[in-house]
């Protein structure tokens, strides 16, 4: 601690830049992260509604034993897998052109293509409803040229209304990650496999996909976690009751702060053994 304070050397100099520069960090850390996580699990082991005091498992009990609660964890977990895996299909096609081609007003396309980074998801889900809604433009345009009811061609507040809601705010983050993976690929080895008869397929295959697989699994840890903790799109649409559903459910209905608190100790146990796992097995760099 002295050399901190006090650096005699050039090495504990360097200790004290280190410190002074993740110190913000740790605090914010303790103070906005550490301490109501620590809250929140006792929270949900409390016996008492209103104060934390003595000890209860009724709230994980109730976790395991309700079939609704059951249910939406199930929802939760393959929708999540199903808009991450397309998002990342999604991306990666368009990440693929963005960087092999010369495609007219990149720039602008890039553009808009990342905007719905910066959409909140209750704008993302009302998009979704003037586009596929009962009056939705698409929606219109379909029944025009079909000849059926509008009304029944609108799946916005369906399933695949929410699946398109998804995709939308997931796509751009999985793109961002995978252009700079691309912007890493050895091109020269892709020239020389296409020199030596290889098809632009096979070349992907084996050439490109191995470069780029880092940034892929790194976009599937991202983008699987943003579709798990999605709530706003879901709250608008309420196509589907899904995890962070049902913590609101259970705080806005009757206040059961134990079982809403429960919930949200395993989601956060889950979303950090998975990116830990993820990290811990793969090279792609990305942050817990």
């Amino acid at each position: 601690m002295r050399g901190v304070v006090l650096p005699q050397t050039e090495r504990e100099r360097e200790r004290r830049r280190i410190v002074g520069l993740c110190a913000p960090f740790l605090l914010l850390a303790a103070v906005a992260g550490l301490y109501p996580l620590a809250e929140m699990v006792r929270i949900s082991v409390s016996e008492a509604k209103y104060v934390s005091e003595g000890f209860s498992l009724d709230a994980y009990h109730q976790l395991v034993t309700n079939p609704y609660l059951r249910a939406s964890a199930f929802n939760t977990l393959w929708f999540s897998l199903g808009t991450t895996v397309v998002s990342l299909g999604v991306a990666t096609a368009t990440a693929h052109a963005l960087e092999k081609y010369d495609l007219p007003f990149e720039g602008a396309l890039v553009t808009l293509l990342s905007f719905p980074v910066s959409l909140p998801g209750i704008v993302a889900a009302f998009m979704i409803i003037v586009l596929l809604g009962n009056t939705g433009l698409l929606t219109n345009a379909v029944a025009w040229f079909s000849g059926r009811s509008a009304i029944d061609l609108a799946v916005a507040t369906g399933v695949v209304g929410l699946f398109v809601a998804y995709c939308y705010s997931m796509i751009p983050r999985a793109l961002l990650l995978l252009r700079g993976s691309y912007a890493e690929v050895n091109t020269r080895a892709e020239e020389a496999a296409r020199s030596l008869g290889a098809s632009p397929a096979r070349t992907f295959y084996h050439v490109t996909l191995p470069q780029v697989k880092p940034g892929l699994i790194g976009a599937f840890i991202l983008t699987f976690r943003t579709a798990l903790a999605i709530f706003g799109t879901v709250l608008i649409l309420q196509a589907m009751r899904v995890w962070t559903y049902e913590i609101d459910y259970a705080l806005s209905n009757g206040f059961d702060i134990q079982l809403a608190a429960a919930m949200a100790t395993v989601w956060f146990v889950f979303v950090l053994g998975f990116t830990v796992f993820g990290l811990r097995y793969t090279s792609a760099e990305v942050g817990l």
